[in-house]
């Protein structure tokens, strides 16, 4: 019997990793003798670099960068087992963990730490990145992560404008005559699922700028700035991305990294579940256990069960797809549409705190896992 184990990291709880040993270590008290294989995965937002990381049998990197208060913070990527192929979380760098109540302010918050860790993973051989860009502090359009590569961004005395969004509203000229040749051919492969354009309505200023910090005043100055940016890219460039669905993500960082990169916007479960090889890794599967740390309607828009589950049925449709999740949510019942996924079990055993939750998920998860073998052995007798 072949178990495929893929699940996602249950957030502030458990790597995927360490999801994926609890789940054998249960299955493992019904079916001792079977062969188990682990895929830790991931969406393309945080735990990303863990999972790919240790789904190829790869390597992680610390580097020294600068995080969104221009401080410097030792941040963590990782090289898959190709050797080839970066893996990077921008929140390593430019996350809103290293600001507060008092420090977040997107108007001097700047993504320059990003392009650090992009450079660093060139010079060190990568030859594609995956770039998840979940989790920022930064609305600067990812200008910061452009200056650091070696974009000269510049104001009327040819002087480098100042860093965060702010100073985006005196850019004057952009000079990429700098810029590496390795930077500019390297493939990246954004990892993002929002589509919010740049600006407006529905841009980065408007929808994320104030979980970010951004006051009222602040806002429309923030997106003013932007659209700015977006002028002088289109003059000096030739490219226009400010309406292009992603472009807002992580305060414009998709608009920086489609602007000054090669970059190409993709589902983040869609690269994760390529570079971690799961189709190949399902075949003869008998059995796939997924999971995260909450389920409800939205698992179904690019979440990781879901994406393991269509993975896995186009390779082995005989086996059932069964998702074990710290929390069961509205809409659940969606997911068994188009019949990808069969079955949906809770893990914590009983009512208990959040606190208590998480001190007992490894032996919770186990446990849900030792049941769903029970079920899987009953009906194959």
């Amino acid at each position: 019997m072949k178990i495929l184990i893929a699940p996602d990291s249950y957030k502030n709880c458990m790597a995927a990793r360490q999801v994926a040993v609890v789940m054998k270590k249960g299955l493992s008290r019904i079916f001792p003798n079977a062969e188990y294989v682990l895929v830790p995965m991931a969406d393309g937002g945080e735990g990303t670099v863990d999972a790919l990381v240790s789904a190829t049998n790869g390597q992680f990197i610390d580097v020294q960068v600068h995080n969104p208060l221009n401080q410097l913070v030792m941040a963590k990527y990782g090289f898959l087992g190709d050797k080839k192929t970066a893996v990077i979380e921008m929140a390593a760098a430019s996350g809103i963990q290293y600001v507060d109540s008092k420090t977040m302010n997107p108007m001097i918050t700047t993504s320059y730490g990003t392009g650090e860790m992009i450079q660093d993973a060139v010079r060190r051989g990568a030859k594609q990145i995956i770039l998840g860009i979940g989790g920022s502090a930064t609305v600067d359009g990812g200008s910061g992560m452009a200056q650091a590569l070696g974009v000269k961004l510049l104001d009327k005395n040819s002087q480098a404008i100042k860093l965060g969004g702010a100073g985006l509203a005196d850019l004057t000229h952009i000079d990429i005559s700098q810029v590496p040749e390795q930077i500019k051919k390297i493939k990246i492969y954004i990892a993002s699922d929002v589509t919010n354009p740049l600006t407006g309505s529905q841009g980065s200023a408007v929808v994320f700028g104030p979980q970010k910090g951004a006051t009222e005043q602040m806002i429309p100055v923030l997106d003013q700035n932007l659209h700015h940016l977006a002028q002088v890219v289109k003059n000096d460039l030739q490219v226009d991305y400010e309406a292009t669905p992603g472009s807002g993500a992580a305060g414009g960082l998709g608009f920086g990294l489609l602007a000054f990169t090669n970059s190409e916007m993709k589902q983040g479960i869609e690269l994760v579940t390529n570079f971690a090889q799961l189709a190949e890794k399902a075949k003869g599967a008998d059995l796939v256990i997924t999971g995260e740390g909450s389920t409800d309607f939205q698992t179904k828009f690019g979440k990781t069960p879901y994406g393991v589950a269509l993975t896995t049925k186009k390779v082995a449709p005989q086996a059932p797809v069964v998702v074990l999740s710290g929390n069961i949510g509205p809409g659940v019942e969606n997911l068994y549409e188009n019949n990808v996924i069969d079955a949906i079990f809770s893990t914590p055993s009983g009512a208990k705190s959040l606190e208590q939750a998480i001190k007992d998920a490894p032996e919770d998860i186990a446990l849900a896992a030792e049941e769903v073998g029970r079920l899987i052995k009953s009906v194959i007798k």
